[in-house]
């Protein structure tokens, strides 16, 4: 099994956030997005991960470096590749093409999920959905009587159907969808002005290919701040039974720490309260402070400050009262 994962956007809608990192490298619950994301999936494929790709944008060899080492987390090789210019979907995926044999899982980094099951590989294709109130901000799928997929539309201006297609998707056959994918892109099949799997899809669809829809028990956006701080409250939900999420080099002096937080290494609080549903990343400070239902990175200090549905990033001083915030890396804030 080979997993593929686009990532190459900017993350316009994150930033600050996203003006250090690329997007899919922000944390939740202590580990960046894209970590989540495959460690996720690897999960419900229950087979050996062979390879991850990704493919990204000119994000430095940092962050190539920290996502070899994510690959090599679910015992996978990692690759790289790049997509220089954002011309849709298909285009994106099409980057990998080496990568692109045998079983294979494409999955956008911008999303996360929560399912119970395992994937059967012996479906020609599976594509996961969730239904939506309002479906005209994504690609959508139609179903027959038999539960098989009959229709792709990417963004409809009408009704059509309310099943989304959440970004994650199981190819038996790679080969043959970089085959439909080099198809669009060689005959210039352009829908609003860019180059979409969901035509590859069709065109799969109708010489015979049997698309499956996925069902997953939960859609987690990751798309700006205040959905990022939610993604991140599901998930210490998620994790607090299963998971030591409270480093044992934090040091915790007249706390309290109310369950379930991610406290990382080398964490300092002083005459705190944080949580329910806080991670506070490595080496950061915490004093005279109440936390709540925020993410604060890395060697971050935060004093004499009563915060909530926040994220801060790494290197950050605030000083400061209540407040509802969204620091980038290196902010200094006193009030």
């Amino acid at each position: 099994m080979k997993i593929i994962v686009p990532m190459a956007g900017m993350g316009k809608r994150m930033r600050p956030h996203t003006l250090t990192v690329p997007k899919p490298l922000v944390p939740i619950a202590g580990k960046p997005i894209v970590q989540r994301l495959v460690e996720d999936i690897a999960k419900v494929c229950h087979e050996p991960i062979e390879e991850v790709a990704f493919i990204i944008g000119d994000f430095g060899k940092d962050v190539e470096n920290r996502l070899l080492k994510i690959a090599e987390s679910v015992g996978a090789r990692g690759t790289i590749t790049y997509q220089d210019k954002p011309l849709g979907t298909a285009h994106a995926i099409l980057c990998a093409k080496e990568s692109l044999e045998g079983n294979v899982v494409v999955a956008f980094a911008d999303t996360l999920f929560k399912a119970d099951f395992t994937l059967d590989t012996s479906a020609d294709g599976t594509i996961w959905v969730q239904q939506v109130e309002d479906p005209r901000p994504f690609g959508v799928v139609k179903l027959n009587d038999n539960g098989e997929i009959t229709d792709f539309v990417e963004k409809p201006e009408h009704f059509v159907s309310d099943l989304a297609i959440i970004g994650i998707y199981y190819f038996k056959d790679g080969a043959y969808l970089r085959e439909e994918l080099q198809y669009l892109l060689d005959n210039n099949i352009l829908d609003k002005g860019e180059f979409q799997l969901t035509n590859a899809l069709e065109n799969m669809k109708n010489k015979g290919t049997r698309f499956i829809p996925g069902k997953i028990s939960e859609w987690l956006d990751c798309g700006n701040k205040d959905a990022t701080v939610y993604t991140n409250q599901r998930y210490l939900s998620y994790l607090q039974d299963s998971e030591d999420l409270v480093a044992g080099s934090a040091q915790i002096n007249n706390s309290v720490v109310i369950p379930p937080v991610f406290i990382g290494e080398n964490v300092i609080l002083d005459n705190a309260v944080v949580g329910p549903y806080v991670s506070i990343g490595n080496g950061t400070q915490v004093s005279d402070s109440v936390i709540s239902n925020s993410i604060v990175q890395e060697n971050t200090v935060i004093k004499f400050a009563n915060i909530t549905n926040s994220m801060l990033g790494s290197f950050v001083s605030y000083k400061g009262t209540q407040a509802d915030l969204s620091l980038g890396d290196y902010n200094a804030l006193k009030e």
